[in-house]
């Protein structure tokens, strides 16, 4: 039976941090390679540009696991 899908919070998705965390939560490596998930990227407004990137780059690489990805914007 195929697990419901977790859904993560990466703040500063942008940042160089949070660029590096996301595909390996996509990936699988955070809760395993059973467990799908929602990515939640969350980032100030001045560098959203930078992360419609992160978005656009973790949807190319076709991450099995990775369902949905949604853009979150602080002030």
């Amino acid at each position: 039976m195929p697990k419901d899908a977790v859904r993560i919070l990466v703040t500063g998705a942008a940042g160089q941090i949070g660029y590096a965390l996301a595909p390996m939560i996509a990936r699988g490596i955070m809760l395993g390679p059973d467990q799908p998930v929602i990515l939640h990227l969350l980032d100030i407004q001045p560098v959203a540009e930078s992360l419609k990137g992160v978005r656009m780059e973790l949807i190319d690489a076709a991450f099995p696991l990775l369902q949905g990805i949604a853009l979150d914007f602080e002030g």
